[in-house]
């Protein structure tokens, strides 16, 4: 059996999920963490990677465990070791046969602005607007951007080139409570900076920077350079990672 797990963490101060040579990542946080209590090195396997100060309340990860060791004895044990800023909500028994990114069947991802610009406890986790957003011109916007489409032009240029671009996008929601303006996309899956380049662009149409038949043509040329915009990453969450029955 494997472990199939579920962690929140506050990104702000961590170079995104994956574990790199110079920089604190979250999964090599959590690995060493896991190393102490088996008293060996540990891998783990993530449904996906979030980049620098991007943020996370349901991302899912798998790991080989101990023969003795319930699946919520590694909560509390994990929740011991783990920094405060990062969190392990559930864990479960999977089979062998699971796969924390191959096996999703959709994610989403919700990205945050807000208004309440002096607010000191909001800049970790809002990007701060001083336009106001014309929220139905970014859902008209947003029309073009959901269903099956080639994603290259909302895309890092990073990506290798032989990654496949074409991603589903089964809705986007656009709504407004108090001062925070939240855009909620959820897909089968997401390229490198899409999240944050679809709603970079889309607040430009909010502000009426660009048309919202603008971000048609720029899905339309997949050319990694027709979207020069790229919302910040402390404004992003993953809120869930689903898997089918």
């Amino acid at each position: 059996m494997m472990i199939k797990a579920v962690v929140a963490y506050d990104g702000w101060k961590y170079a995104g999920w994956q574990k790199q040579e110079n920089a604190v990542g979250i999964q090599d946080i959590i690995e060493k963490a896991l190393g102490k209590i088996h008293h060996k090195p540990v891998s783990i396997l993530a449904s996906g990677r979030t980049d620098t100060k991007v943020h996370a309340l349901g991302q899912v990860f798998q790991f080989e465990p101990l023969e003795n060791m319930p699946p919520y004895k590694y909560v509390q044990a994990l929740n011991t070791l783990l920094p405060e800023d990062i969190r392990i909500q559930n864990a479960e028994y999977v089979a062998d046969t699971f796969h924390a990114r191959f096996d999703a069947v959709s994610k989403t991802y919700m990205y945050v602005c807000t208004y309440d610009w002096n607010n000191p406890f909001t800049y970790r986790y809002k990007a701060k607007m001083r336009t106001k957003l014309d929220l139905e011109a970014m859902r008209q916007g947003a029309v073009h951007l959901i269903g099956e489409h080639d994603f290259t032009s909302f895309s890092s240029s990073k990506i290798d080139p032989r990654k496949p671009r074409i991603k589903k996008i089964f809705r986007i929601d656009i709504e407004q409570e108090g001062t925070d303006v939240r855009f909620i996309y959820e897909g089968n899956g997401f390229l490198r900076y899409q999240v944050r380049m679809m709603t970079g662009a889309l607040i430009e149409v909010g502000k009426h920077t660009i048309e919202p038949e603008t971000i048609k043509t720029m899905l339309e040329k997949k050319d990694k350079d027709a979207c020069r915009y790229n919302a910040k990453g402390h404004g992003l969450y993953l809120v869930s990672v689903k898997y089918g029955s």
